[in-house]
């Protein structure tokens, strides 16, 4: 993983902080690309495990068309309603498929820990209900790019 700050390096996040920020949050922003070349951006729920971003897709939408076709992706995380509140994190890279599609929940341990995370963070669950119409994407970002404006009364 890159993490890329050219310009506004005093106010992108350190590791602790970005770890924090994208475990609390909830709503990404998935953008992929359609088929005309054209961006298609969808919100989703998400998980993170530390090291990847977890996205549970619906398996008939242009969101998985898309990742299907082709598997590049930016996603934003953000939050803040007045400019010195701004806080977000840009992460991009190729996603992998993970476990069937859909997802019945047949055994498979590399889903145990997103799972559980999407489950309680999500619907206030310790197992992952599976409804046959969605499936996992992982997302080890190639590159992450953050921004928190609070910083910058203090630089």
């Amino acid at each position: 993983m890159t993490v890329t700050q050219r310009r506004g390096r005093k106010i992108m996040m350190t590791p602790g902080e970005l770890d924090e920020f994208l475990t609390e949050q909830r709503t990404c922003r998935v953008a992929t690309v359609s088929t005309d070349g054209f961006p298609h951006v969808s919100a989703l729920w998400f998980a993170w495990d530390g090291l990847s971003l977890w996205l549970y897709s619906v398996v008939r939408s242009k969101r998985w068309t898309d990742l299907r076709r082709d598997p590049r992706v930016a996603i934003v995380i953000d939050t803040g309603e007045e400019y010195e509140q701004l806080r977000g994190v840009e992460l991009s890279g190729t996603v992998e498929f993970v476990g069937e599609s859909p997802r019945v929940g047949e055994l498979r341990a590399e889903l145990d820990v997103p799972e559980t995370l999407f489950a309680r963070k999500n619907f206030g669950l310790d197992e992952m209900p599976h409804d046959g119409r969605h499936a996992w994407v992982r997302l080890t970002p190639e590159k992450i790019v953050s921004w928190d404006f609070r910083k910058l009364g203090s630089v």
